[in-house]
């Protein structure tokens, strides 16, 4: 007899249907799972005969095929060891339900318990838009699960469980929907921008950052606070929207780094230590095609601290991320693109000895270890930087100052209300933040009078820009009038924007 379970796999973000044939027929004993599968699917025999046994039901003797269709689709990961399971039962006559429009994900355990498994959000919103309504999963992935309107989510324990579920002996209670909003409030931050002292230029340049999703470099000396305002960017971002954090939660379901809570209710700060390779930081892996750090950083904040001492390579496979916003990515395993729509908030030391330019103290480069040190960061990636801030280290009397500084509050009320004009203004297409906009908004929404184009072409000629840093100062200046609540760029706003491009890496030094 021949049976059919439907379940589903994942390819990147997207779930692809799979379904789970089982034929148990007369013959020697054999068990065998064909269609492409993995490892895990393949050890998957041993944990199922187990898991069968240990649940008070007979397992067959004979010979059984399981066939994980379609066969050209390559199944990876524990998730079809349930649909596994049941297939067999009912193929063998030992369970007798109706399953065709169920679809069964969960790790068995020798036991017969369920575990969790990744990538449950992703492959039930997939199965969702394909029409399934009824879904069985393990209990701790039932969280994650109560965010997936219009569909009946069955979480379970035990393979028992499923079954008597199956057969009406006892109903599996349906997940209620969870309500983001009561989620969604901030945490406390341990960084605030008031701890931060002095630093004028720097907090107001990361505001405008902050507010129209710019990337920006902070560079200066050792000690001068550019780590702590890294840090206190979580306590200015803006509040998620509940797709924004949808589309999140996918990310990190898959990589299974979700909380309890079952949906990421923070944007995400993901900070990467200077030795993280290429593949941890773009994502891959020898078999499955995992998400790295930048695609993890979608939607909130990658923070690069110490720059230079990152690999070359590593920092150059940013380049194509920083401008599409994802990232496709082609491995043994597969090609696979994931968002990586990110703020880049970097750091890093002027030279070697971190003191070149520091009016405070004094520097023991030469200019050979200097130009060779800024040489690690390459033109074509700071070009792609729209906001680049010296920072220089602070007096003693400001330190000890008892002068309150703004919060981190103030500043997110001015950056929300900047956010709230760009949702306005780019509702209904792709954009959503300044630093986003294509050639085609920036023609719409950045038109220049006369004075201010006048400036930004002498910037661009004394300054010897290139065409992508016209650009990204425009988008910088748009974001500087939307916090001005100002309709038109002014020419103030094109200065300002200019006085953040004023670092040059490739600068000669004195």
């Amino acid at each position: 007899m021949i049976a059919k379970v439907k379940s589903y796999a994942l390819s990147g973000l997207d779930g692809v249907p799979v379904t789970v044939e089982a034929d148990v027929s007369r013959g020697l004993p054999s068990y065998e799972i064909v269609g492409l599968p993995d490892t895990a699917v393949k050890e998957s025999k041993e944990r199922v005969r187990s898991a069968v046994k240990n649940s008070g039901v007979e397992f067959p003797t004979h010979k059984i095929t399981v066939n994980l269709a379609p066969a050209y689709v390559k199944k990876e990961g524990s998730a079809l060891d349930l649909p596994v399971a049941v297939s067999i039962l009912l193929a063998f006559g030992e369970l007798r339900a109706k399953t065709e429009n169920v679809v069964f994900l969960g790790e068995l355990a020798l036991s017969g318990e369920l575990r969790p498994v990744t990538g449950v959000l992703p492959a039930l919103i997939s199965a969702r838009d394909k029409g399934f309504t009824d879904f069985v999963i393990p209990y701790d992935n039932r969280k994650e699960a109560g965010y997936i309107c219009g569909v009946n989510v069955y979480p379970a324990k035990t393979l028992k469980e499923v079954l008597e579920h199956l057969t009406g002996v006892r109903k599996l209670e349906a997940v209620q929907p969870e309500n983001f909003v009561s989620f969604s409030k901030k945490a406390e931050s341990a960084y605030d921008m008031s701890f931060v002292k002095g630093q004028a230029i720097a907090k107001r340049a990361l505001e405008v950052a902050v507010a129209g999703g710019h990337n920006i470099l902070f560079v200066g000396p050792p000690g001068s606070g550019k780590t702590m305002l890294a840090r206190a960017i979580p306590s200015v971002l803006p509040d998620m929207q509940f797709e924004e954090a949808l589309e999140i939660t996918k990310i990190h379901s898959v990589a299974g780094t979700l909380g309890e809570s079952g949906i990421v209710t923070q944007r995400p700060f993901r900070s990467p230590h200077h030795t993280a390779t290429t593949v941890s930081l773009c994502g891959g892996g020898n078999r499955a095609v995992h998400p790295g750090e930048i695609s993890l950083a979608h939607g909130g904040v990658l923070f690069l601290d110490e720059l230079p001492e990152y690999k070359r390579s590593t920092l150059e496979s940013l380049r194509q991320p920083l401008e599409d916003g994802v990232i496709t990515i082609s491995r043994a395993g597969g090609t696979v693109t994931y968002p990586a729509s990110f703020m880049l908030c970097a750091s890093m030391n002027p030279c070697p000895c971190g003191n070149y330019g520091s009016e405070k103290r004094r520097c023991t480069c030469s200019a050979a270890d200097i130009k060779k040190y800024r040489a690690r960061v390459s033109g074509p990636l700071l070009d792609r930087i729209d906001i680049q801030v010296e920072v220089d280290g602070v007096e003693y009397d400001e330190l000890i100052s008892e002068k309150q500084g703004e919060t981190s509050a103030t500043v997110k009320a001015r950056a929300d209300a900047a956010r709230k004009i760009q949702r306005n203004r780019f509702d209904g297409c792709n954009v959503r933040v300044n630093a986003e906009m294509t050639e085609r908004e920036i023609r719409e929404y950045c038109k220049l009078d006369n004075e201010s184009e006048d400036a930004l072409k002498e910037a661009f000629e004394r300054l010897q820009l290139s065409v992508r840093a016209r650009s990204r100062i425009l988008k910088v200046a748009r974001t500087i009038a939307d916090l001005d609540m100002s309709e038109n760029i002014l020419p103030e706003h094109v200065y300002e924007a200019i006085s953040y491009r004023a670092y040059s890496g490739n600068a000669e030094v004195d």
